[in-house]
């Protein structure tokens, strides 16, 4: 299932104009930890990235469709970390699995360029209609992903439509929490993250033991 590029007005078909759109996606990670979304500008992406405005143009209309094309790359990114975690794991360890779900977003959130601002979604000043599926979304996906490491297709539909519910719950909890830790201390108040793992193993105990 493709996940990607459903948000640009033309998706690259030619490895060079996938190159470029990539180098586009790349420098505005990078300016947006320098200088935040509201001096965010497609002019300076385009300058960083060395191509002409027009390229920038070419797949994104402004710099919000830019940063929510950022959005979802960083999703596809989380999502193929979490994949290559749980291969390692063994089906019953689920609280394994849930630490490393939350364990691969602690890394790209201290060290992936424009993640500590736009890690799944635009910036929380930024309204829009697409803000509040954003946790709908990532929900989506690790329900997906945890669905098949752990065998729930096995148990039919009720079930995962229960583990979709309580991962969003999960999701919501997990966000407000960790915006507090990262607000507390740049690499994360460790005291806040360790409430935020016993809360997460806490809550999904009831469905998946």
């Amino acid at each position: 299932m493709s996940h990607a590029h459903t948000n640009l007005r033309r998706v690259p078909v030619q490895q060079r104009s996938a190159d470029r759109l990539a180098r586009i996606l790349d420098a505005g990670a990078a300016l947006l930890d320098e200088t935040g979304y509201e001096q965010f500008s497609t002019r300076a992406v385009a300058d960083r990235a060395g191509v002409p405005i027009g390229s920038v143009y070419r797949f994104f209309p402004n710099k919000r469709a830019l940063v929510d094309a950022l959005a979802e790359r960083n999703l596809e990114v989380y999502a193929g970390r979490v994949v290559a975690r749980l291969e390692a794991i063994p089906e019953r360890e689920w609280r394994e699995a849930i630490d490393a779900v939350l364990d691969e977003y602690l890394a790209m959130k201290r060290s992936v360029a424009g993640f500590a601002l736009v890690d799944f979604g635009p910036p929380v000043p930024v309204p829009g209609p697409l803000d509040a599926e954003v946790n709908q979304r990532v929900a989506g996906r690790l329900t997906e992903l945890l669905s098949g490491h752990l065998g729930r297709e096995r148990d039919g539909a009720a079930s995962d439509t229960r583990l979709l519910r309580t991962v969003l719950v999960c999701v919501q909890a997990a966000d407000a929490l960790l915006q507090l830790a990262f607000r507390a201390a740049p690499a994360g108040d460790p005291d806040l993250i360790a409430e935020t793992r016993a809360l997460l193993r806490a809550y999904l105990a009831g469905v998946l033991e």
